[in-house]
């Protein structure tokens, strides 16, 4: 199907001046915790031998599965023949490159030994699921680069179906992989769990909608961009499912882990211990980012505005980024069990529960990454035509209509009279007379 798409290049405004210098103030903070780590040390993070991974891998976990999530919307038009979303394709495949970039930038960065890099690229040990990620995440940009291709030329539309459905294949792909690094490591129990893979798909779907939402309403009223009524309940809906979706598989892992009774001590550290993961967990995660927005979305007249979808996806958005910290940060602090049925302790803190206090230069690393990502957006809707010159309603319907089907005319000619009939069926009849040698 021909993308009857009103595509424009966003010309400079003040919105655009606006975002592009706190992205840019985002990055120089960045930048500068980047230097400072490098010069003085990982000593000055709160990062420690038993917390390894720290906030900048919560930033950067979160803008990857943002990414994957985010290219669900393209997925919808091109997979599942949706076409209402059709002129949001460019859009989505633009903002899954901009935030993998954003989130691998804060990975390598926060390596301690960037510059080692290299060695991860070209030495592989196949038994980790981190050397199927380098794969994972550069084809992943491979695939959604050719994905845009489709969608810019016209006479490569036709493929877009089935480029579409393959990233949409490699997506969930990645996003299971993403998932597998702590549903992998058997020597913690708060991550060794075969439902960590789906429920990073399913919190990829609800975080990359909620972003994409907010993109849309900073068009609406930054760009001039209208956003129709018939978007705001489209995504209200798609909200409504991914919360419940990440809310079922979210207390299926847990009920599963107290069914396992070597899993009990970290279920009841994380639960109800009442330190800052359980109240993280239960205030940020389960009450704000999840029962909030759910009534935001069931209000009768707040379900229906624009700005009450930008508040439910906003609160999604913080309740997500909990998500992750739970996850991540918990699972670390918590000891390991090195003798099952005993206890130990040592000079190295082992049988204690770890001490984690992030520090402002993780912060200012992890900004840095929400900041190139966004600055890679504003400069390629600059560049080329990404943005739909309208979302209303007539241009969302206008999308759906299918083209035409080609009509074929056959060319015949009549005889005009009855002499012309008679002469032709004199010739057909000579036609048909053997010819002599």
């Amino acid at each position: 199907m021909r993308d009857k798409t009103d595509y424009v290049i966003v010309e400079f405004s003040k919105a655009i001046l606006i975002y592009g210098l706190i992205a840019l103030s985002l990055i120089g903070l960045g930048f500068y915790s980047f230097i400072t780590l490098e010069h003085e040390g990982h000593w000055i993070t709160g990062m420690n031998n038993q917390v390894v991974w720290g906030l900048p891998h919560v930033f950067a976990i979160f803008l990857i599965i943002a990414a994957s999530g985010v290219l669900n919307i393209a997925s919808i038009s091109s997979v599942f023949n949706i076409k209402m979303y059709k002129p949001l394709g460019r859009l989505s495949a633009l903002l899954a490159i901009c935030l993998l970039t954003g989130g691998l930038i804060v990975l390598v960065l926060d390596l301690g030994r960037p510059d080692r890099l290299i060695v991860a690229m070209t030495t592989f040990n196949f038994k980790s699921i981190f050397a199927w990620n380098v794969f994972l995440y550069s084809g992943f940009m491979a695939v959604v680069a050719l994905y845009l291709w489709m969608m810019f030329e016209a006479r490569y539309n036709k493929f877009i179906g089935k480029v579409g459905t393959f990233a949409f294949a490699w997506r969930v792909t990645l996003t299971t992989g993403t998932g597998s690094i702590f549903a992998f490591l058997v020597a913690k129990e708060a991550y060794n769990g075969a439902l960590l893979a789906p429920l990073f798909i399913a919190l990829s779907l609800l975080v990359g909608t909620a972003v994409f939402y907010k993109i849309l309403f900073w068009m609406d009223r930054g760009l001039d961009i209208p956003m129709g009524s018939e978007i705001v309940k489209r995504f209200r809906k798609l909200l409504i499912y991914f919360i419940f979706t990440v809310f079922y598989i979210t207390v299926l892992s847990h009920l599963t882990n107290l069914y396992v009774t070597k899993n009990h001590g970290y279920e009841f550290f994380l639960l109800f211990s009442l330190n800052t993961y359980s109240l993280l967990f239960w205030g940020c995660q389960m009450i704000i980012g999840t029962l909030f927005p759910l009534l935001i979305l069931y209000n009768k007249k707040l379900s229906e505005s624009a700005v009450g979808i930008l508040y439910a996806s906003i609160l999604v958005l913080f309740g997500g980024f909990t998500m992750l910290y739970v996850i991540i940060i918990s699972g670390q602090a918590f000891p390991l069990d090195l003798f099952p049925g005993y206890s130990e302790s040592s000079t190295f803190y082992d049988g204690v529960e770890a001490a984690y206090i992030p520090s402002v230069y993780e912060l200012m690393l992890g900004l840095g990454g929400v900041g190139i990502s966004a600055a890679i957006y504003l400069f390629a809707i600059m560049v080329l035509d990404f943005t739909p010159k309208s979302l209303d309603n007539d241009a969302i319907a206008l999308a759906g209509i299918p083209d035409p089907e080609p009509k074929i005319e056959e060319n015949k000619e009549e005889p005009a009279d009855e002499e012309s009939k008679e002469e032709l069926s004199e010739e057909n009849q000579d036609n048909k007379q053997p010819k002599a040698d």
